[in-house]
């Protein structure tokens, strides 16, 4: 990887930055942050040449070790097939990892999301215990296993400790396919310190809290969890309306509306899916300055359903995207299958863009570059202070040929089938290069041993 001293120059020809396009952008860094932006100057000879520059995204949400499956669960059952079918067979994978595979898998995932544009994500984390649920000699090594995977691959990681310690609302007994997942709160509390140890090598990692779902924590453990940090709250909410049903018939009230009216959700809050929302819901989700983290392939994938993003736009609502399942990683298509979801609801074309003052593309990718970094607890986009993370764009590729401004974000997104991405950048090293990560033979191998045992 490229050194990132203290004066190390990145010069880009055309550059994304907040207040929209600028030409010769010169960007100083240090410990891995941007220390100073200069616009319109000639490159230096000490400057790191290159030419068309977008801040990196952050994926909101990943399963890193779901990646490892992706592709088998294509086959229908007797019955219909949904998503609680499909986590049964998520539920025998996950039995069969131990942490070298665990970890091998992430390395995989996060390799193929830099490669794709995402520079940091968040790691809903919910695998812990070994495989008949008893906690490991270090209590955080499943957490210190992805830490590792993110050092090894040079991706931004917030992490999200999963509390999962039931199976339906009201307190309903786990599942003994859950065991791997399991806490009590004191135990959670334990894991959060050893986490927190364990991310601290990375330098800027966050350390966040995921209580899994309402049907998988109780309400008083929702309150006890929400006082033990000051970082990023994720949780899964109306993803499937199997789900929306059961808190009806336990709570009377659906799950985004009983989140909204129990809790102070804030700002610091990512409502993951937020498929199965009423109007009344969506205004309260904008009002509290939540995120929705979104996964549009996965939710496809899954048959959750289609999120109503053209009205919670509209609002003002704050969003971004997240690989989810990680069935596929690419920026590219959950952006385009956000848009083209809402274009087939609306039978019209460019629906979620609120104005003709940015092309669709270039909104989409703004609109979840913000979402995400508030999600994960980070600046947003290329400013002094901001770690730098940034894409660059390859305009030799087909598709963005003779592409200027906001066109290259839309040739990128809507055109570009792949190699649209010539190099990436995370805290200021370099980790992919011609469209390829720099460590990716070593990360394939490891990668193919984990699945021979795994699968076979």
């Amino acid at each position: 990887m490229a050194r990132n001293e203290e004066g190390t120059r990145l010069w880009a020809r055309h550059a994304l930055l907040g207040e929209g396009w600028a030409r010769d952008v010169r960007l100083r860094i240090g410990n891995g942050r941007i220390t100073a932006l200069e616009r319109g100057v000639a490159r230096g000879q000490e400057d790191i040449a290159l030419g068309v520059v977008v801040p990196g995204l952050g994926n909101l949400h990943s399963h890193a070790f779901q990646r490892g499956m992706a592709g088998l669960a294509e086959v229908a059952g007797a019955g219909a097939d949904s998503f609680w079918s499909w986590r049964e067979l998520m539920y025998r994978f996950l039995h069969r990892l131990d942490p070298d595979d665990f970890q091998a898998i992430a390395e995989l995932a996060y390799m193929e999301m830099l490669e794709a544009g995402f520079t940091r994500v968040g790691e809903f984390h919910y695998l812990h215990h070994d495989p008949e649920g008893r906690p490991y000699a270090n209590r955080a090594e499943m957490c210190a296993r992805v830490a590792a995977a993110a050092q090894a691959t040079g991706i931004g990681l917030s992490l999200l400790p999963v509390f999962y310690a039931h199976s339906g609302f009201g307190g309903a007994p786990p599942a003994p396919a859950q065991a791997r997942l399991l806490h009590d709160l004191d135990g959670f509390a334990a894991l959060l310190e050893a986490a927190a140890a364990a991310i601290t090598p990375l330098g800027d990692a966050v350390l966040g809290i995921a209580p899994h779902s309402l049907r998988a924590v109780t309400p008083q453990q929702l309150h006890a969890l929400c006082a033990m940090g000051d970082g990023p709250l994720h949780i899964h909410i109306a993803e499937q309306q199997a789900e929306v049903e059961a808190c009806l018939a336990w709570s009377g009230r659906r799950p985004v509306q009983w989140l909204l009216e129990e809790l102070p959700v804030d700002g610091r809050w990512c409502l993951v899916h937020a498929t199965h929302v009423q109007a009344r819901e969506l205004a309260s989700i904008v009002a509290s300055g939540a995120v929705v983290g979104l996964c549009p392939i996965t939710e496809a994938n899954l048959g959750d359903g289609v999120f109503p993003a053209s009205d919670f736009i509209a609002a003002g609502g704050r969003f971004g995207v997240g690989s989810d399942s990680n069935v596929q990683v690419d920026v590219a298509a959950e952006l385009r299958l956000l848009e083209y979801g809402q274009r087939l609801l609306a039978r019209r074309r460019n629906v979620l863009a609120p104005d003709p003052a940015r092309s669709t593309g270039r909104f989409l990718f703004e609109a979840a570059l913000l979402g995400g970094a508030q999600a994960l607890g980070v600046a947003a986009g290329l400013q002094p202070g901001a770690s730098a993370d940034l894409v660059e764009l390859d305009t030799a590729h087909p598709a963005l040929l003779g592409r200027q401004g906001d066109a290259w974000l839309d040739s990128w997104l809507f055109a570009a089938r792949n190699g649209a991405i010539r190099s990436v950048w995370r805290a200021g090293r370099q980790v992919v290069a011609d469209g390829r990560h720099l460590q990716r033979e070593a990360i394939l191998g490891r990668f193919a041993t984990a699945l021979d045992r795994v699968l076979h």
